[in-house]
């Protein structure tokens, strides 16, 4: 394994490995690893002859100071979960810091991801996804890959980083890698180390009603569904519904409708005290 946290180190790294022939894998995260990362990791080994982590905390992309400031750090922890993976194969680490990714001035771009980042998680963290797709161009632009790995569990930054790519013109493939579960089946999440155990149980009606909403799906009445989830949260004090939405999965967009020839999705957010637990699941 290979840290660096300068852009000159990690360009000298990488210009004595790549060939014209050589696929560099990019994994970018925000550090506290878990095993839904770590599957990036892997996967990112096994389709990649180079493979770069990057680990960096992206204040661009958080509207509240205080979620910035409480959102865990551990990087001799992360670094020791990336060195257990040697035995897949050689990664290079990239931990660099605000002025190695943002030069002198620490600003997000104004993107028009047309209406993309205006649903859902757009609509209650507003400003979030300029943060995102700033950051994400700008590690795109000093790492250089082919291939870059993200997962379905946030699938709207998913759907907006492939909109990304389109926009600029940028010569990688993104890769949508499924959504790693804990046992209860709750999303992995940097987040989740935050819960007590009492609190994981409440946590699990999250991807509960995302499957049962999936079983509903195709013979009830959007409206029902809707009012059902509303229902099973409002029963449970320990639990916040923030938004449950189906949405068409290409446009994001809210149905009103159901088209056959379409695909959707459910996402649903959640608050437990001050933790925001996000999920999403296919629904055809």
């Amino acid at each position: 394994m290979k840290v660096f946290t300068t852009n000159q180190s990690l360009h000298f790294c990488l210009a004595s490995l790549k060939t014209p022939a050589s696929c560099l894998g990019f994994v970018p995260t925000m550090g506290a690893l878990h095993q839904g990362h770590l599957s990036l990791i892997k996967r990112a080994i096994k389709e990649n002859e180079i493979v770069v982590v990057s680990i960096f905390v992206n204040p661009t992309q958080f509207n509240s100071a205080g979620d910035l400031e409480t959102y865990p750090r551990n990087l001799k922890q992360d670094l020791k979960k990336i060195e257990s993976m040697e035995s897949l194969g050689e990664i290079i680490v990239y931990v660099p810091s605000e002025a190695a990714v943002y030069g002198n001035s620490v600003e997000k771009e104004a993107f028009d991801f047309g209406g993309l980042e205006l649903q859902m998680e757009g609509k209650f963290r507003p400003g979030h996804f300029q943060g995102v797709g700033t950051v994400v161009q700008k590690l795109l632009d000093i790492v250089g890959p082919t291939h870059a790995y993200f997962g379905e569990k946030d699938f709207q930054q998913l759907q907006i980083i492939k909109k990304l790519v389109k926009m600029t013109k940028a010569n990688v493939k993104i890769v949508a890698c499924s959504i790693e579960r804990e046992p209860s089946g709750l999303a992995m999440s940097s987040r989740n180390i935050r819960l007590t155990t009492g609190e994981r149980s409440h946590a699990s009606k999250i991807y509960e009603a995302l499957k049962i909403t999936k079983d509903k799906f195709s013979d009830t009445p959007l409206d029902e569904i809707t009012q059902w989830v509303a229902d099973k949260f409002e029963k449970d004090a320990i639990i916040n519904l923030e938004y449950f939405e189906i949405s068409e999965q290409l446009t994001l967009q809210s149905a009103n409708i159901i088209e056959p020839q379409k695909k959707y999705r459910a996402f649903i957010s959640a608050y437990i005290r001050n933790i925001r637990l996000i999920d999403n699941i296919a629904l055809n």
